[in-house]
């Protein structure tokens, strides 16, 4: 992909911008910009702005390499920034690059001096290769919020109050020889020719500057200097803001993903229950139907008034279990008798020796049932065990 054309330097600069970057960023395939589809519109609206706000600065598209030799095509805004500095204006060159994550990141900003200019030694804000890293702006860049306008305004504020370049003074000559004196020309209406930045150049070095700068009101000075810090202020607050929200926001985040957690389980748990409510009720009307069949049989042999025949409803299957059906019976009544004895001595109804003689023999009597009914279930095992092995023969044939 090559660099762009250069805008028209007309008004329609903004709507050349608005034509490029829909070209540009609407590209699929190879030749895509490697930017994220649900922040592109938000970059196009960003480049816009700045060139409306800026006509100096023209949204392109041109090959940057990163730090680790990989290279991107990605969008810029070249041109310059506009400063004010001592009664002056000026305009610094300078490219923006948009960087594959923006704007969730900040963009990178490079001044790109001509030859006639030299970066201002040990500057705050811009180091010795050109970057534009220490901005305060930059430094608190908060996606979505933050944008290229009020960048590139913080920039032109800051720049104006300690401009990073300066116009380089040409050396002297060597071994001057004297020249006779030049004759007097009038003036001409023609252009000098002298470098054209020169109109919008930047202020020379202090120490090769011919002429001894202008003197300023302190007041002004005060002024912007206060300014500056209310600025830097500002700045440092809102980072700080910013880091005490991100703190929160992830705070909140991990309160969701719990509470979203808890409410599976419980989701989770009130499915469980239901099930578990229709299991119970369908067991319910099982035991419903089968209480009438019982009771319907009682009250018919009730009213026949045939006592034995209602007692004599159930019989055993063998001696065994006729054994086993009485020992069973009688550890249960025991069980009651025991029972009914410790609520009375609880409320005082029978005497302490008299509860504990009674007590002591029916125990006595339940430990003879249960282990003759211990004994029965042995023996009814056996007895089973004795069967299976006598019908083997029969399976085996």
């Amino acid at each position: 992909m090559a660099r762009s054309p250069p805008p028209p330097p007309s008004a329609g600069g903004a709507q050349y911008a608005q034509q490029f970057l829909n070209t540009a960023l609407s590209q699929r395939g190879p030749s895509a910009l490697p930017y994220a589809e649900d922040v592109k519109w938000l970059i196009r609206n960003h480049l816009v702005a700045l060139a409306e706000a800026f006509p100096s600065l023209h949204p392109k598209a041109a090959l940057f390499t990163h730090n680790d030799g990989r290279a991107a095509h990605l969008l810029q805004a070249d041109g310059t920034i506009p400063i004010h500095h001592a009664g002056a204006s000026y305009n610094l060159p300078a490219v923006i690059w948009l960087p594959e994550p923006y704007p969730r990141s900040p963009p990178l900003v490079f001044l790109s001096p001509t030859r006639d200019m030299v970066i201002k030694p040990h500057h705050p804000l811009v180091d010795r290769s050109g970057l534009v890293a220490n901005a305060p702006y930059l430094r608190s860049w908060v996606f979505p919020s933050s944008n290229l306008v009020d960048l590139v305004r913080s920039l032109s504020h800051l720049f104006g109050l300690d401009p990073p370049l300066f116009t380089r003074n040409p050396p002297p000559a060597a071994n001057p020889s004297p020249q006779p004196p030049p004759p007097r020309v009038s003036p001409s209406p023609s252009p000098s020719p002298s470098p054209s930045y020169r109109l919008g150049g930047f202020p020379a070095s202090p120490q090769l500057a011919p002429r001894p700068p202008p003197t300023e009101d302190p007041a002004e000075v005060f002024k912007r200097n206060a300014v500056a810090k209310l600025v830097d202020m500002a700045y440092a607050d809102a980072a700080a803001l910013r880091t005490a929200r991100e703190a929160e926001v992830d705070a909140l985040f991990a309160v969701q993903a719990e509470l979203r957690h808890r409410g599976d389980l419980v989701a989770q748990g009130v499915r469980k229950m239901g099930e578990e409510k229709e299991a119970l009720e369908r067991r319910l009307q099982d035991v419903m139907m089968a209480t009438d069949v019982v009771e319907a049989w009682v009250t018919e042999n009730t009213r026949r008034g045939n006592t034995q025949a209602t007692e004599g409803a159930i019989e055993p299957a063998d001696v065994l279990s006729r054994q086993m059906i009485e020992c069973t019976a009688a550890d249960l009544a025991l069980e009651d008798t025991i029972y009914a004895l410790d609520k009375a001595i609880q409320e005082g109804s029978v005497p302490f020796d008299g509860y504990l003689r009674s007590v002591r023999a029916l125990s006595r009597e339940q430990f003879f049932h249960r282990a003759l009914s211990a004994k029965v279930h042995t023996a009814q095992q056996q007895a089973k065990v004795a069967s299976m092995a006598a019908r083997a023969p029969q399976y085996s044939s």
